[in-house]
């Protein structure tokens, strides 16, 4: 089957004949239909993350349909189209997954990073860890529920009951939770690339109460701030336009470094905190709220063979909304 790869050569990705793999006891094989492209995936091939499975299949924003079920497999059947995402297995024993908190786990498979992932014509995932993706979606627009989607919700849940949240860059993260955000009844400020009109026409289209340059400061002063754009010198920006007792979010897993900022800008029980990965409750809990509100997901869909192209675009800057590889049905 073809499988776009990455070898840890710095070269990108590479299109592989690869064997088409068996699943495990408690495992699926899904015929991919879609995965989207995340910034994750491009922390990945750009080296920024370690000890990555190499080679690896990028990609944990999978849609597709079972073909294939482990022995020990229950609730799931041939022909059944469900979502994987980043969270592909936890070890259920070590501390964080005893208190609850399996997005913590010691021991994770992480989707497209220790296992293959969507980047290719199949897939092969824990079936624990799929998900059923609402009949609202097409498969195109389900895949950057699966990531953007949920680290977005569990980014938003870390607010609290703020009334009025900046969200910093607006890609495919910020686009969709800046509808959920909306749908409650939230004041959503949205921060993107300086000079990027475009991105703040897209935001104040979607419902966004102000749209500007990351570099400019908000008309009101906000009670919370989630930064998906990796950039560590968003983080003492956010702060000083957050009020007393604000919160300060990063919700990626990559960052360039923060500077060093005065303490009177964290002072006033202001707080920064960081987001890891996602739990399984949050998956049913985001997945059952996308329809209600209705969240819909702006997409530029490329083919399986172009996801350099989609990287790159990424990369730059150059996606409105989420990037999204449509795979072709295997021969």
């Amino acid at each position: 089957m073809l499988a776009m790869r990455y070898h840890g050569d710095g070269h990108g990705l590479s299109a592989d004949d690869i064997p088409v793999a068996e699943p495990g006891p408690f495992e699926i094989r899904l015929a991919v239909s879609t995965c989207g492209v995340c910034r994750t995936d491009l922390h990945i091939v750009d080296g920024e993350l370690p000890d990555a499975k190499i080679p690896i299949v990028p990609g944990h924003e999978i849609v597709g349909r079972v073909e294939a079920l482990g022995a020990s497999v229950v609730g799931l059947a041939i022909g059944d189209r469900v979502g994987v995402p980043w969270l592909g297995f936890t070890c259920g024993s070590c501390g964080p997954c005893r208190r609850g908190l399996e997005n913590l786990c010691d021991a994770p498979r992480m989707t497209g990073y220790h296992v293959d992932g969507g980047y290719a014509e199949s897939a092969v995932a824990d079936a624990r860890y799929c998900f059923p993706i609402p009949d609202a979606y097409d498969d195109v627009e389900a895949a950057p529920l699966l990531c953007a989607g949920l680290i977005g919700y569990r980014a938003l849940r870390m607010t609290g009951e703020a009334s009025r949240i900046g969200l910093y860059g607006f890609g495919a993260a910020a686009h969709i939770i800046a509808q959920v955000a909306i749908y409650e009844g939230r004041e959503v400020f949205a921060f993107t690339r300086p000079g990027d009109l475009a991105a703040q026409d897209f935001a104040r289209s979607l419902g966004c109460f102000w749209a500007g340059s990351s570099l400019d400061r908000a008309p009101s002063e906000l009670e919370s701030a989630i930064l998906f754009a990796p950039d560590g010198r968003l983080v003492p920006q956010a702060l000083r336009a957050v009020g007393k007792g604000g919160s300060v979010v990063c919700a990626g897993i990559h960052m360039s470094d923060i500077p060093s900022f005065a303490y009177r800008d964290l002072w006033e029980e202001r707080v920064i905190r960081s987001v890891a990965n996602l739990t399984r409750a949050d998956a049913h809990a985001f997945l059952a709220l996308a329809p209600r509100v209705p969240v819909r997901c702006e997409t530029e869909v490329f083919d399986l063979a172009d996801a350099n192209e989609a990287l790159a675009r990424l990369r730059s800057g150059r996606v409105t909304g989420a990037a999204v590889l449509r795979i072709p049905l295997r021969r």
